[in-house]
């Protein structure tokens, strides 16, 4: 082939492909395929992640709690003292049935001891023989401690005198008996183990604690 022709092949070769790429459409990148082509780790990644959600925790309900029951003290536990305005008028409640030894032992006591004295010395007198027969030093019954050998001078022969139960001085002392048998009122001389008039003490290392009417009570 001559220097000519081979020239002529060319310039044709070159207008054909001219002409091919002339009648072509341009491809959009918008066309392309995307699923054809993978996306890269870290999208993929950011896309399945799922962002916390915060989910609003309702505020837990306070249950109320259920009130305590307090139970009523029945009205026989309450003491003496709390129901009446003073100790006269508890001595004007008792009653003078179903009395018991100790009780009239007790009442023999206050009344030859103490009658006359005010309500708070006939009080005191029965709180010291009562105190004597917890002491551990007296004996532990109060009839025991009332007829004891050379502690009370009424006492005869080891009992107590008969007394006319109808007299007014003997029904206070009764009541004042089971008054503080039952520690229903205060002792006026609380924890006194011994009484005596003021012209005389009792032997041995004793503490005063109140002198009440014509008696004066130690421990």
């Amino acid at each position: 082939m001559t220097i000519m022709q081979r020239a002529a092949a060319i310039a044709a070769m070159t207008f054909s492909l001219a002409g091919l790429i002339s009648h072509s459409s341009p491809v959009k990148a918008s066309d392309i395929d995307r699923t054809s082509i993978p996306a890269p780790a870290s999208t993929i990644q950011i896309i399945n992640t799922v962002s916390p959600v915060s989910v609003p925790v309702p505020a837990a309900s306070a249950t109320p709690q259920a009130a305590a029951t307090v139970e009523p003290i029945p009205a026989e536990q309450q003491a003496e003292d709390d129901r009446f305005n003073s100790l006269a008028e508890a001595v004007a409640a008792q009653r003078a049935e179903q009395v018991d030894p100790a009780q009239r032992c007790l009442a023999g006591a206050i009344y030859f001891e103490s009658k006359g004295e005010p309500l708070a010395g006939q009080l005191a007198v029965a709180n010291v023989i009562i105190n004597r027969s917890k002491s551990g030093r007296f004996p532990s019954d109060i009839c025991s401690v009332v007829k004891q050998r050379g502690q009370f001078s009424f006492v005869r022969g080891g009992e107590i005198p008969s007394i006319d139960e109808g007299r007014a001085a003997y029904r206070t002392a009764l009541a004042v008996a089971k008054i503080a048998l039952a520690a229903a009122w205060e002792s006026p001389a609380p924890k006194a183990l011994f009484f005596n008039t003021p012209n005389r003490r009792p032997a041995g290392n004793v503490t005063k604690i109140a002198m009440i009417g014509n008696h004066v009570f130690y421990r």
